[in-house]
């Protein structure tokens, strides 16, 4: 059995987590100890305070008992046609309490880069700093998945944003997932919110394995051991004697994605579906999965990789 990380039975609890919001700090609506007090009251366990170029370690509303991850939101242009701004890059940078390069309230400026071979090295800096990144939003960004492939050292990508999907129908699937996982490149998927105010917020998360403090949490996702939802729940995934199986909250459909054309949907009839399988061939490269419940909200389960 090959059972995807987030479901191996470790005892912790499923923590729910927020990776991308704004606050005051920067360009969001809310200042950060009501943020704070919004997530908490919707059943967070940890967030980050991710405003734009300033780092965050701080937490304005200890009361809550919300796990503060630090971290901070970096933009990266590259202008085109005297100046527009036709592409950009923008990478979620969370990290740890100890041994992190950087600073509380540590400003950074907005370089502009004119590929992804420019932003590389400002990469480099951020990880040896001894800080994660996540790629965001690439539909927003107008940055096509060959335009970012190549970046070495993202840990994850963003297929759910609730600000894009809900104000530019854009980042709610992840088409650009699967373009990068069929090529061989191994990024695990989170859904975020990337709040500004109050119109999206508390609508895309991560399910992550493990304990709650900030260590354990960040080891977690960098190794693949959670799940994004805008809703459903999973509880299992995992590869047995050729199948792959998945059990989860009642769902409307049940998609397993894997590379190849078309992907396999089951989708509910008079009862609602709490599990699925389908088969594997020796051929595939991953399989994951993907759950839509009866209010069209979904989750994802991160890949099983089958090939070394």
């Amino acid at each position: 059995m090959i059972r995807q990380q987030a479901f191996e039975k470790t005892g912790n609890k499923m923590l729910k987590g927020g990776l991308h919001c704004h606050t005051t700090r920067s360009d969001g609506k809310i200042p950060p100890d009501e943020t704070m007090r919004i997530y908490s009251d919707h059943g967070f366990d940890f967030l980050a305070l991710t405003d734009h170029r300033k780092y965050n370690f701080a937490s304005y509303a200890p009361e809550t008992g919300l796990l503060i991850i630090p971290g901070m939101e970096m933009d990266y242009n590259m202008p085109e046609h005297g100046g527009l701004c036709r592409h950009c890059f923008h990478e979620v940078v969370i990290g740890p309490v100890e041994g992190n390069g950087f600073v509380q309230d540590q400003k950074f400026p907005r370089p502009d880069v004119k590929d992804q071979y420019e932003l590389q090295p400002y990469l480099d800096e951020l990880h040896a700093n001894n800080n994660l990144t996540i790629y965001c939003h690439p539909g927003w960004s107008t940055t096509a998945a060959e335009e970012f492939e190549h970046l070495k050292g993202n840990i994850a990508m963003e297929v759910w944003n609730s600000h894009c999907a809900k104000f530019y129908d854009c980042d709610k699937d992840a088409m650009y997932w699967d373009q990068l996982l069929r090529k061989g490149i191994r990024l695990w998927g989170v859904a975020t919110d990337d709040t500004h105010g109050y119109d999206a917020i508390c609508e895309g998360w991560v399910r992550v394995n493990a304990e709650k403090n900030v260590e354990s949490v960040l080891a977690a996702l960098k190794n693949g051991a959670f799940y994004a939802s805008c809703g459903p729940e999973i509880y299992d995934f995992y590869v047995e004697d050729g199948k792959a199986v998945i059990e989860c909250s009642p769902a409307a459909m049940i998609r397993f994605h894997y590379g190849y054309s078309p992907n396999e949907v089951h989708k509910a009839g008079d009862e609602l579906l709490t599990a699925a399988e389908t088969s594997v061939p020796d051929y595939y490269t991953y399989i994951r999965a993907s759950v839509t419940d009866a209010e069209g909200r979904t989750a994802w389960t991160n890949p099983i990789y089958l090939k070394d």
